[in-house]
């Protein structure tokens, strides 16, 4: 747990005993980052924070949609970003936040162990690190909380660029016809769609939650609000970029189904060809054939005319089948 406190003298770390000073201080805004919420961050988030029992205890368990809860002097919200794991799973990496006047906690919720630590602090830690260097300046907890969010939408934006990669992939195989294993061609299209359906359904829900965010949020200035409103146009941009991809790796799974589905329809109408073709002559020959060739002695007149006959049955069906549009 780092207590960051940003002021006029920078933005520094400083121990945890300082947090009421830091707190208290008009002057300051304080950030108080949380890895882990352990048994020591959870006293600070109740005995420092007063926060809700409710909300505490949403820190400690992993939570499978975002959400946002007002209270009277801080809004309590929970986001999700994704990040590719292997095999084509998507994780979501939850991230809440407790907004207050003149304070942001944020707390990395529980994650699937298979996501690094870094990754988990990556959008966090790159923020600090701009205020640290004086690269940006922040004005208010919702100032910090934005800038959070607006690299949270970047790397999303970076997560399109390497499924749009898969994407372009994909449609290039399935035009040259050069696909290979089928069953694992399908696999690839529908991990690839997966991650693509991923970006969509969390950007669509954080769309929801910073809506309901502006509309109960209390004593927002106008600042605020327009950064709000900023964070739900990043959202929305990146729902269109993958809702646009997806309809697109659709179509070329379309592509791909009518071009298997007429390969399998011309072989079947082949099949039923040589069916039409061959089972009227097996019938005849089944029922003519011990009587026109035995152990002993063969007719050949006989023989002849049956031959005659299945060769003018077999050219009188293909001619048909012909016509049909069999072949």
């Amino acid at each position: 747990m780092e207590i960051r406190v940003i002021s006029d003298e920078g933005a520094r770390v400083v121990p945890l005993a300082e947090l009421p000073d830091a707190l208290a201080d008009p002057d300051a805004l304080v950030w108080v980052d949380i890895p882990d919420c352990d048994d020591e961050a959870t006293t600070v988030l109740r005995e420092v924070f007063s926060f809700h029992p409710v909300a505490i205890r949403e820190c400690l368990e992993r939570q499978r949609v975002p959400k946002v809860h007002a209270y009277p002097d801080h809004v309590f919200l929970v986001l999700h970003a994704p990040e590719r794991g292997k095999f084509g799973h998507i994780h979501y990496v939850e991230l809440d936040q407790f907004i207050g006047p003149r304070y942001l906690v944020t707390v990395h919720g529980p994650t699937n162990p298979a996501v690094p630590r870094a990754t988990m602090l990556r959008d966090t830690s790159l923020v600090w690190d701009r205020y640290q260097n004086l690269r940006a300046w922040p004005t208010s907890p919702i100032d910090i909380s934005h800038a959070i969010v607006s690299s949270v939408a970047r790397e999303m934006e970076d997560l399109l660029e390497t499924v749009t990669e898969d994407v372009w992939s994909l449609e290039q195989r399935v035009t040259s016809g050069h696909m290979g294993d089928a069953e694992a061609f399908l696999d690839e299209m529908f991990r690839t769609r997966h991650g693509l359906l991923a970006v969509h359904n969390i950007t669509s829900t954080s769309i929801e939650i910073y809506e309901r965010m502006v509309s109960i949020a209390r004593r927002l200035t106008l600042s605020d609000r327009e950064l709000h409103v900023d964070s739900i146009d990043q959202f929305r941009r990146v729902n269109h970029i993958a809702t646009d991809q997806r309809d697109y790796l659709q179509g070329i799974i379309e592509f791909y189904r009518t071009r298997t589905d007429t390969k399998m329809t011309i072989a079947a109408e082949r099949l039923a060809v040589i069916a039409v073709v061959t089972l009227p002559i097996t019938a005849l020959a089944s029922i003519l054939g011990m009587n026109l060739i035995v152990n002993v002695d063969t007719d050949a007149p006989l023989l002849g005319i049956a031959l005659g006959i299945m060769a003018v049955m077999s050219a009188v069906l293909l001619r048909w089948a012909h016509k049909r549009g069999w072949w």
